[in-house]
């Protein structure tokens, strides 16, 4: 079997989509499919390189809608090679490409499916900042959206509550089938001394210091700012809780909201340190600072998956998560974390219930952590379901 994945990007730096594309593809690569990406990058873009999978750059897109004048003319010389497509997201050109190739050849199409990552979440049509934004995608839905998502033979979805919560914004929502495939992760490297060490060169004032670690894209979504006032308000409360020091590592420094949360961090509120900001880590760097760390934490006011969140319970570390993470249920079920609303006062219990655990206790929701990974997201089993989708 031959499936075609189209994706927006494949650059790292563009975060969850094109990560989770590489997860799929590498469970199914195991199961003999033979997997193809396109995407608008720029062709001889250095990160094309490292997969071992083609990837057909088409070029870089231009203005909002990434739009990209080969897409089309691709598809249509394309698709026949392929039993199956799967669109990864929603909103851009991409998207009306491809259902517009699918119009074309009619009867001689492959099969199609639209995997969202969780782009139909209604929390993207409620947040208060982002109003022109609900606007410009209700309106968008109406004309363009709802006919590639009802036209679809199905939608795939990582987990029960991302597609519920699919149905909730838009109307007319009626696509063919709704499948909850699963993601999965990989089984990280095991550990050893240059992760480390690669983790120090990045951060050397952490060495021998206990610390907690939010790992994702440095971004308002993520309860970046709850984390912060949240840290420091417990770092000054009576009774004297002795927390971890905090690690905020991922992209997006350099954006102004970025750039307002170290200004939080070091010059409102006096956490330097106490919270550090290393940047985006990758590689070696990146498993040491997950494996070097007491816990991870993430609360999030939304997150389909959250792969740096599995990546934690993978390396044996509880995640204390908000209620807005599509996976809280999977990992409060098993015990392998803690889970709390994306308020400023429940960022305060997830750190105050972790200062209070006793050592003992943190150990024992570490070893759940690793056997909620292996029972519910490794991603042999999400492969296997995903083929029995597509497949069919």
């Amino acid at each position: 079997m031959k499936l075609l994945h189209v994706s927006p990007s494949m650059d790292p730096k563009h975060g969850g989509v094109c990560q989770a594309v590489r997860i799929i593809i590498s469970g199914l690569t195991e199961l003999g499919v033979q997997n193809e990406v396109v995407s608008l990058d720029p062709a001889g873009s250095p990160f094309i390189k490292n997969d071992p999978f083609p990837v057909n750059a088409l070029g870089a897109p231009s203005g909002p809608w990434a739009y990209n004048a080969s897409l089309i003319a691709w598809l249509e010389n394309n698709l026949s090679r392929f039993d199956a497509v799967i669109v990864h997201g929603l909103w851009l050109y991409y998207g009306y490409g491809v259902r517009k190739s699918f119009d074309r050849l009619n009867s001689k199409s492959p099969k199609l499916f639209v995997m969202p990552h969780g782009m139909l979440d209604p929390y993207f049509q409620r947040a208060s900042g982002r109003k022109i934004k609900a606007i410009r995608n209700y309106v968008y839905w109406k004309l363009i959206e709802n006919k590639l998502v009802n036209r679809a033979d199905g939608l795939l979805f990582t987990c029960e509550e991302e597609c519920r919560l699919a149905r909730e914004p838009f109307r007319p929502y009626k696509p063919k089938g709704e499948y909850v495939v699963g993601l999965g992760a990989e089984q990280p490297p095991a550990y050893n001394e240059g992760m480390r060490e690669a983790f120090y060169d990045k951060q050397p004032e952490l060495r021998n210091a206990p610390y907690l670690l939010f790992l994702s894209r440095v971004h308002e979504k993520k309860g970046v700012d709850l984390l912060i006032n949240a840290y420091a308000a417990l770092s000054t409360e009576k009774g004297q809780i002795a927390l971890p020091k905090l690690v905020v590592a991922g992209p997006g420094l350099e954006t102004s909201y970025g750039m307002e949360m170290q200004r939080l961090a070091y010059d409102t509120l006096g956490l330097r340190g106490s919270v550090f900001f290393p940047g985006m880590m990758t590689g070696d760097a990146k498993w040491g600072a997950f494996y070097g760390c007491e816990a991870f934490i993430l609360p999030s006011h939304q997150e389909n998956f959250g792969i740096a969140v599995i990546e934690a319970l993978a390396c044996g570390k509880a995640v204390l998560i908000s209620n807005q993470v599509n996976i809280w249920r999977e990992i409060e079920k098993a015990s392998g974390g803690i889970v709390e609303d994306d308020t400023l006062e429940g960022t305060r219990l997830l750190l105050r219930r972790w200062a209070n655990f006793r050592e003992e206790e943190k150990i024992s929701m570490g070893k759940n952590a690793i056997a909620c990974f292996k029972t519910t997201f490794e991603k042999g089993p999400a492969a296997k379901q995903f083929l029995k989708v597509v497949g069919n």
